[in-house]
């Protein structure tokens, strides 16, 4: 079906929605590179006032990637909850828009159509958003999950404690650890990224962390980012708490990464009979980004925005602890700069909110991207108004094994002190109770004396 809008007595036309919802996205260097952004800033506009008048319903008649050809596809259509969309599912997508910046779209009716949304549907109106829009709508949204400790409530803001090792050296890695505890780090997760993917290698630095969480009786859970297939391996040898794996919103991108959707429903299955969880059982882990379907030459003609939206639905589907959108990491060949960044992560997070997902970000960009970190500072802040469930932290910023700059220990004080957030209340409780923060919510100095610095590995 071909869209059309005349400004000027000039009219544009879009041969179909894909390219309609391409060049409506706000410009950004990954889609200029695949040949799908708008030639002129007055095609854009015109692009979105298209998209505006376009009925919810036609994004369940016109798929952006076909039915017979792509999986991720047909989860997204034969797992559409119709009951959940009947409330929104006379407006159109501006209309929508409209919906949700209303007092009428609250926190209990926005949880109601959020199985009815598809991820279409949620890139669509994004692309219609300013950055406060995104803000304000994503705030209104607690998407709470639970494994040993509870995420995502409201006036919460708990960090993936990333001690990650350019050779997976245990004491090096078991001080970063450490470092981040005593800075009240680790109640998302305590998740390494593994320098090299050898089930015996994964399965000793999941040991560390365990050993590690026992001995002081830390209530949190701890993920080695290793493929699905390795942790499917030594899933009965080691202490696997989340199965971890990176996501793409298309069949062809899940394919690169090694991974389809019966894999994914495996490894969660299998995972969940370990009964590993104390206070609720969401035992994946997904991480996601801007760009990786463009990179694998999977993104079959769609933007990266809606790619990245699609991809929430496989994470949807598997009822997640964590997801994440690595906004930055990908590279300036995809988002060029600060600007880009800053909006890709707003709408990331806001799409993962609006589907229901527990949405973190890593705040985070490469070294050859035109950003800061003043830049990183920006975006933040703006996540931590917008509600969301977790940041990365790692020491000094620097990620010395992937070799990329995210936030800190200090960044995750600085956001919970200025915007008045605080950990998982498990968490929460046991940096009390080991003197690590005050009653109300400050971080305290840690004498020479304090148990964590007697640790060995």
């Amino acid at each position: 079906m071909a869209y059309r809008t005349t400004i000027r007595q000039h009219t544009y036309q879009f041969s179909d929605l894909k390219t309609l919802l391409a060049k409506a996205t706000p410009y950004r260097s990954g889609d200029a590179l695949a040949g799908l952004a708008a030639e002129t800033y007055e095609e854009r506009v015109a692009a979105q006032l298209a998209l505006a008048d376009v009925p919810l319903k036609t994004f369940l008649q016109e798929t952006v990637i076909p039915y017979e050809t792509d999986e991720v596809t047909r989860l997204i259509i034969d797992t559409h909850d119709a009951a959940a969309f009947a409330p929104v599912s006379h407006l159109t997508a501006g209309a929508f828009r409209d919906w949700l910046l209303s007092d009428h779209a609250d926190a209990a009716s926005l949880q109601q159509v959020s199985k009815g949304i598809t991820p279409e549907m949620a890139a669509a109106v994004s692309k219609l958003m300013r950055n406060q829009d995104l803000i304000s709508v994503a705030r209104k949204i607690s998407v709470v999950t639970r494994f040993r400790n509870t995420i995502g409530l409201k006036g919460r803001l708990s960090v993936r404690l990333q001690p990650n090792h350019n050779t997976d050296d245990p004491k090096g890695i078991a001080a970063a650890i450490i470092d981040g505890l005593l800075y009240g780090s680790g109640d998302a997760v305590i998740g390494i990224n593994p320098a090299t993917d050898s089930p015996a290698a994964v399965a000793g630095l999941l040991q560390l962390i365990d050993q590690l969480r026992l001995q002081y009786d830390i209530p949190t859970q701890s993920c080695v980012l290793c493929h699905v297939t390795t942790a499917l391996q030594i899933m009965h040898q080691a202490p696997v708490d989340l199965v971890f794996q990176s996501i793409g919103g298309t069949e062809k991108t899940n394919r690169s990464f090694g991974i389809q959707l019966s894999l994914l429903a495996e490894a969660s299955s299998a995972a969940l009979s370990l009964q590993r969880g104390t206070a609720g059982n969401n035992v994946m882990y997904f991480e996601t980004g801007q760009g990786s379907s463009l990179s694998a030459n999977a993104y079959e003609g769609v933007d990266q925005q809606t790619c990245e939206a699609r991809a929430y639905a496989v994470a949807r589907h598997f009822h997640p602890l964590l997801v994440n959108t690595v906004v930055g990491f990908i590279g300036p060949e995809y988002l060029f700069d600060g600007k880009q960044i800053i909006r890709a992560a707003l709408e990331d997070h806001f799409c993962g909110k609006l589907l229901g997902l527990p949405m973190g970000v890593d705040v985070c960009y490469t070294n050859h991207a035109n950003a800061d970190q003043d830049d990183m500072d920006n975006l933040l802040t703006l996540l931590g108004v917008a509600g969301c469930n977790f940041i990365m932290g790692v020491p000094g910023a620097d990620d010395i094994m992937l070799n990329y700059q995210s936030t800190s220990f200090h960044d995750a004080l600085y956001v919970r002190q200025a915007l008045g957030l605080r950990p998982s209340p498990e968490f929460e409780q046991w940096l009390v109770k080991n003197g690590l923060m005050d009653d109300q919510g400050r971080s305290l100095p840690v004498p020479p004396s304090h148990l964590l610095l007697k640790y060995t590995v």
